[in-house]
């Protein structure tokens, strides 16, 4: 998701829940480049940051949610950002919890408020509005048994 938002130049959104005690965003994941990057100590990544970034932009009607913890930090700012009025994708797939209960209730819960839950493959794909990006092919080719 990260190198596809760069490819397609979509704005990428950064929260880290207080690194200073839990930790920076882990250097395995590329986040250089983002639009913003900021601490939080409150569960939703709707901050003052987040939320002059979407004042800024008001033709913006969509957000795209990826990350950890799916049952505290992504569901709450899901349903913040769906009562300020936006549709709100979650990739599945990008998204974690430390038990596959709370991903799977919170995954449900969701959904039943009226956030769109998709894969990080529909989410590219449908991003680019093309068959398909320059890695997708080679990857595909990667996954095919040989004879």
């Amino acid at each position: 998701m990260l190198q596809s938002a760069k490819i397609l130049e979509i704005p990428l959104l950064v929260t880290e829940q207080y690194p200073k005690g839990l930790g920076e965003t882990c250097n395995e994941l590329d986040i250089s480049g983002c639009s913003i990057r900021c601490s939080k100590t409150k569960f939703s990544m709707v901050v003052p940051e987040v939320e002059s970034f979407i004042k800024e932009h008001p033709d913006m009607k969509s957000i795209v949610l990826f990350g950890i913890e799916a049952h505290v930090c992504v569901q709450t700012t899901a349903l913040d950002l769906l009562s300020k009025g936006l549709d709100v994708h979650v990739v599945v797939d990008a998204t974690s919890s430390r038990t596959d209960t709370d991903r799977f209730f919170a995954f449900q819960r969701m959904r039943q408020a009226g956030v769109f839950l998709t894969t990080s493959e529909s989410m590219i794909l449908g991003l680019a509005g093309v068959p398909a990006i320059p890695t997708s092919s080679s990857s595909r080719r990667s996954s095919k048994p040989r004879q």
